[in-house]
């Protein structure tokens, strides 16, 4: 696979040579060019991160930014191509669980003596952690969102359940008891849309404080599966398969797909990501009454993993320096407000979170706002062999669970047992 990739990375240096093309670089009259590669898809954020390039170009005439609009449905192989074939853009937009590969492959450039102390202390130890590979800091991450409960209030406050709070969450087992007051008569208490179940499951299992990967004295990661990270999974599994107050139609869904059912009152929640808000403000019907609950709480509290996106330099561009002062101008507290409103997410910086305009009752973004500082980095951000152990163990894995076609034991068996081969050769 690596040599097909390698050719193809060939070809396409040879095509964009051929028409001119090329990744950033230096004119004759000593003018810098950089490229800028986002992955920013809705309009808002796209037109947030044009202007910002629009305003660095006009305030810096010796260092201009190419704007280059990627895709987040193919970014891995993409990147891989351009670092192989030599045509990486300088300013990276991805994600920090994509970077790992990037970053032990040596394609991505160390940027700790490249950010200026200003964006280094204002950007917490947790959120570094999600882009910190063995000694080297491999990306800025600097839009984060958790996965929340987006609620029918209609349905909840006939319901007469009680609305939880940041301050005063849910539990997990007070979850699940909800989630069957409100089920009934072909309506369901909730529903999981769970098209890609392992992210979601790994990451709202850290506030029961399951971790499932574990790194020994010698560095090396294993898979374990203890009573902690079983609760979530545990949860779910019982309210589609025992309490019927969860849509097994919903579980190979991915969460758009759900929001017709929930419109109509279908289901009375949808875990989602935060920024799933932009999409029910623009297709629910006129006067639907919805509103944002934080996800359920265990032992750790409402700790959750995320996984940022984040800017990074190419190992190979010419301008590391000027492609840091670039990034550092993006991620000033003002223009990151900019783009985490473009995007309906959470800023990761301190003085951007204290912007006004995040903390509004409008759209609950001071529900999210309030959660921000239990975000921690995913179980699975450093982890070398994840990707094939998501895909070809823990995903069909927990969708047999989920679905009831398999127990307990067997999923603990495939996760851990199989798990632990997949990681094994990535280790030797």
């Amino acid at each position: 696979m690596r040599r097909v990739r390698r050719l193809a990375a060939v070809t396409a240096a040879v095509a964009l040579l051929l028409t001119g093309c090329s990744s950033g670089g230096t004119d004759d009259d000593g003018k810098v060019t950089l490229e800028y590669q986002s992955l920013a898809w809705q309009k808002e954020s796209v037109d947030a991160n044009k202007r910002l390039v629009e305003e660095w170009n006009a305030a810096h005439p010796d260092i201009q930014v190419k704007y280059v609009q990627g895709s987040w449905d193919s970014v891995h192989d993409q990147l891989l191509t351009s670092f192989e074939g030599g045509e990486a853009p300088d300013v990276i937009h991805d994600a920090s669980d994509d970077l790992a590969d990037f970053a032990y492959g040596g394609y991505l450039a160390d940027l700790r003596d490249l950010l200026p102390a200003r964006l280094k202390s204002d950007i917490p130890q947790h959120s570094w952690a999600t882009t910190t590979f063995g000694d080297g800091v491999y990306g800025v991450p600097f839009l984060q969102e958790p996965r929340v409960l987006i609620a029918n209030a209609k349905i909840l406050k006939a319901a007469g359940v009680r609305i939880p709070t940041p301050a005063k969450p849910w539990s997990w087992e007070e979850f699940r008891a909800v989630t069957k007051k409100l089920s009934g008569d072909k309506k369901f208490g909730v529903a999981w849309p769970l098209k890609e179940p392992v992210s979601a499951t790994l990451n709202l299992s850290l506030s029961a404080g399951g971790r499932m990967f574990h790194r020994g004295a010698d560095g090396k990661v294993t898979v374990r599966s203890d009573a902690a990270d079983l609760v979530v999974p545990r949860t779910v599994h019982d309210q589609v398969n025992t309490d019927a107050s969860a849509s097994g139609a919903t579980l190979g869904m991915g969460g758009s797909d759900t929001l017709p059912g929930f419109f109509a009152g279908k289901y009375a929640m949808v875990p989602l990501g935060f920024s799933y808000r932009q999409q029910i403000v623009q297709q629910a019907p006129k006067g639907f009454d919805w509103q944002v609950l934080p996800a359920p709480a265990g032992r750790d509290g409402l700790a959750q993993g995320v996984s940022p996106q984040t800017l990074s330099v190419a190992e190979d561009s010419p301008h590391k320096k000027e492609a840091a002062q670039f990034i550092d101008f993006l991620l000033r507290p003002p223009n990151m407000v900019r783009l985490a409103l473009g995007d309906w997410m959470l800023p990761t910086g301190t003085e951007a979170l204290k912007d006004p305009a995040l903390h509004t009752e409008k759209n609950d973004w001071a529900t999210g706002t309030a959660l921000a500082g239990d975000l921690r980095s995913a179980p699975a951000q450093s982890v070398r062999g994840y990707a094939e152990w998501k895909d070809k163990v823990a995903t069909p894995a927990l969708q047999e669970y989920y679905s009831g076609s398999i127990g307990l034991g067997e999923l603990r068996r495939r996760l851990v047992k199989d798990g632990n081969l997949v990681l094994a050769r990535y280790q030797r």
